[in-house]
């Protein structure tokens, strides 16, 4: 069985692949390590092979890992689970970033949230763009409406979008929902000057996420293993 430090020179060897590939700029492409249900000791792995980016679904064990790097100051910690209104505080407290924006209540308590002696914290916009019931996020008419709101709070700085495409066998119509996505943050950058940022891929379609312009992906099961 591959190390995590093993794992991660595989994952970055995929994403140079896929870049060269479709023509993009490897440097271009943020590796998330998705840290979800994985133990303090897996993520010191990761850290100690030059790992400094982590995505957490599930707030409490989020903060507890948080809480047990406090001293490693060069960590970034993103929030990509659902998030309920309820449990905002704890997001706009501890995490850098908050991928899973889908309504202006949430944003207007993320900025209201923030502690003043933290920076703004970096949001993107979830967009539904399979138009899947299971799933959070807007859909993509709603961006525009949703985004102009956002840039007015002081306390976020929104960085772009968001998504989880349904898996799709058809590779035609996979290709059309990441072209899809892609349109929509290509739009977005015209509008806002911060856009840099759309979180599109996972360890199964990281491949045809960066060939459709993802500037990160989320890979869990490729660094950690199976849950």
């Amino acid at each position: 069985m591959n190390t995590i430090q093993q794992n991660l020179v595989n994952v970055k060897n995929r994403i140079i692949q896929a870049a060269n590939k479709y023509h993009r700029l490897p440097e271009d492409i943020t590796l998330l390590a998705v840290s979800k249900t994985k133990s303090c000791d897996a993520i010191q792995e990761a850290i100690d092979a030059g790992q400094y980016q982590f995505g957490e679904n599930y707030l409490q064990e989020g903060i507890e890992k948080i809480a047990y790097f406090r001293h490693k100051q060069d960590l970034i910690w993103h929030f990509i689970g659902a998030l309920q209104s309820n449990k905002s505080r704890l997001v706009a407290e501890h995490f850098d970033w908050c991928h899973t924006i889908d309504r202006l209540k949430i944003a207007q308590r993320l900025n209201n949230q923030r502690p003043i002696n933290k920076t703004p914290l970096n949001v993107l916009i979830q967009i539904n763009i399979s138009d899947e019931i299971s799933k959070s996020g807007i859909a993509p008419e709603e961006l525009d409406k949703l985004a102009a709101e956002i840039v007015l709070l002081p306390n976020l700085k929104l960085r772009g979008l968001m998504a989880i495409p349904a898996p799709n066998n058809e590779l035609s119509q996979q290709i059309s929902i990441f072209r899809s996505m892609e349109n929509l943050f290509n739009q977005l950058k015209k509008q806002y000057p911060n856009i840099d940022t759309l979180s599109m891929g996972m360890t199964a379609d990281l491949d045809i996420a960066i060939a459709w312009g993802s500037t990160l992906v989320r890979i869990g099961t490729a660094i950690f293993g199976s849950r």
